[in-house]
């Protein structure tokens, strides 16, 4: 069986408050919403309700849930959960998905509009070719604790000259 390159569907993201979480990646983002904010309960005749009980097991109860798009067709999935905790620390280290990236030429412009809504910038915009290229990078954090990196010029451009 030959292996090919697989698409990015889509990624999931867990925030305390959907409505202000869809608004956030409206406004700032502009990413628009597929499918309003909906309550999911736990429900074993429908088919959500069966696939939510194969991922979270018996007794999640309930929960919201939204769906947007990014311009490029990459879905963005927002869960808010009862009792969600929003984490204390950066824990980098950690197994599993630490951040995801987002491509701006305008870099600046977008850690701006990030920070005036409520999100924050984690560190200074960097070169990864101080003085031979325009590629810059960004960590911001949205006012959820999702901390999301920013790119001037796509992964392959940035990468395929070898960036360190």
């Amino acid at each position: 069986m030959k292996t090919y390159p697989r698409t990015l569907s889509h990624i999931g993201l867990s925030v305390p408050d959907l409505d202000a979480a869809v608004r956030f990646y409206q406004e700032v983002m502009g990413w628009y919403v597929i499918m309003q904010p909906t309550d999911v309960i736990e429900d074993p005749d429908t088919a959500i309700g069966v696939m939510c009980e194969d991922v979270f097991g018996k007794g999640w109860g309930s929960f919201r849930i939204a769906h947007m798009s990014t311009g490029d067709k990459m879905g963005i999935e927002l869960f808010e959960f009862k009792n969600n905790e929003k984490p204390k620390d950066f824990e980098y280290y950690k197994t599993g998905t630490f951040h995801f990236c987002v491509q701006d030429p305008n870099v600046e412009e977008l850690v701006e509009k990030i920070v005036q809504h409520g999100g924050k910038q984690r560190m200074p915009i960097r070169y990864y070719y101080p003085g031979e290229k325009p590629y810059r990078m960004v960590y911001v954090e949205d006012p959820f604790g999702v901390i999301f990196e920013i790119y001037s010029h796509s992964y392959e451009l940035t990468y395929s000259a070898g960036a360190y």
